[in-house]
């Protein structure tokens, strides 16, 4: 039991809450901006709020528009205004199905997702998985296309992988994010066998994203990374850095299996894909999800 206390100190699961309201700095020069009178809500809690054409970031009040009413409360939809608890990242592994992390949508009493095309659908928990950290939700069928889990050859130290995610959502872009890095262990934190170490940056809001090989099929699901600050202290300064962690797909694979989902596999062979590929690949399939408790 002390070994789980110190493991669960040591991680930090990268869903994220909203942001505190904050400002952009003002360019060099300029003079400091006129503090906000009390009682004004401040702009710019959000990248990218109301810029044309894009969907609002995750966490933004939808803007008011007198021609379109509220969802309904049995629409499964939020009111328009009301603001998530927290996000995090979630793709498609089966048609209207969606896999995450269990720690992404535990005590939520509503769930939401957002496509690649910026539509908002309710998501409804299915099956979860404490151990392992894995959910699935049913969505809409709609929702995107599902991506292909690999089934051989097994994972290798060294390999290339691809993260794709919403991370620190309302702070940075409410676009999906890239990162690349590889596989740096076959096992967790203090040997646990269900998870890979990866260098892949994540930040809070990569919680539930898929792990890519070079050939753009999913080979984990992001879950985690090191609490660098508490491991200063025990190391008296010393910070790590790109220490994550996500669940292995095989774990993920017997999980939905488990439950009664048939995700897709395929053999990872052939030339490698560049990032950018992979990407194109993930972005359809690949939610947003905000959890409204």
């Amino acid at each position: 039991m002390q070994h789980l206390v110190q493991a669960c100190v040591l991680l930090v699961a990268v869903s994220v809450p909203p942001p505190a309201l904050a400002q952009k700095p003002p360019p060099l020069g300029a003079a400091d901006p006129a503090p906000a009178r009390p009682g004004m809500a401040q702009r710019g809690d959000a990248t990218d709020a109301g810029l044309p054409g894009k969907p609002p970031p995750l966490g933004a009040p939808d803007v008011a528009d007198p021609l379109r009413p509220e969802p309904r409360r049995d629409s499964g939809l939020p009111a328009t205004g009301d603001r998530p608890s927290s996000s995090g990242t979630g793709f498609v592994v089966a048609e209207g199905r969606v896999l995450t992390n269990n720690h992404v949508i535990a005590e939520c009493g509503r769930l939401l997702v957002r496509n690649a095309a910026g539509r908002r659908m309710p998501g409804r928990v299915s099956a979860t998985d404490r151990r392992r950290d894995l959910a699935v939700m049913t969505v809409p069928a709609e929702v995107g296309p599902a991506l292909t889990f690999r089934d051989t050859p097994v994972v290798r130290r060294g390999e290339g992988v691809v993260t794709y995610g919403f991370p620190l959502s309302g702070l940075l872009s409410s676009e999906p994010t890239l990162t690349t890095g590889n596989i740096n262990a076959l096992a967790g934190l203090r040997d646990n066998p269900n998870n890979f170490q990866i260098s892949a940056p994540v930040q809070p809001g990569n919680s539930g994203g898929p792990l890519l090989d070079s050939q753009a099929n999913v080979i984990g699901v992001v879950v985690s990374k090191l609490n660098a600050a508490r491991i200063a202290e025990l190391t008296g300064g010393d910070i790590p850095q790109n220490v994550n962690f996500a669940v292995k797909g095989s774990e993920a694979l017997a999980f939905l299996r488990a439950n009664g989902v048939q995700p897709r596999t395929s053999a990872s062979t052939g030339a490698d894909k560049r990032a950018f590929e992979i990407g194109d690949i993930a972005n359809p399939s690949t939610v947003a999800i905000q959890c409204f408790r």
